[in-house]
């Protein structure tokens, strides 16, 4: 069975790799809700309170309200 790495394992460049995908993660969460918050309802797919909850998924969920969750303006 595989050990489980630990921080201290890693090299000090795929810390730093580790440490900008998740800054990246954070500012795409962040700036999904943002939008989700000053955006009007009728400009979503679906419900605020339910891609409220889709954009804490990991990636997936911030990628899926920029591309799916927003109506595109005529």
């Amino acid at each position: 069975m595989a050990q489980a790495r630990r921080w201290e394992d890693l090299s000090p460049a795929k810390r730093r790799v580790f440490i900008v995908l998740g800054v990246l993660q954070m500012a795409l969460l962040l700036a999904a809700l943002i939008d989700l918050r000053r955006r009007p309802e009728d400009e979503i797919r679906g419900t605020k309170r339910v891609w409220s909850g889709v954009v804490f998924v990991n990636w997936i969920g911030p990628l899926a309200y920029f591309l799916y969750g927003r109506r595109r303006s005529p």
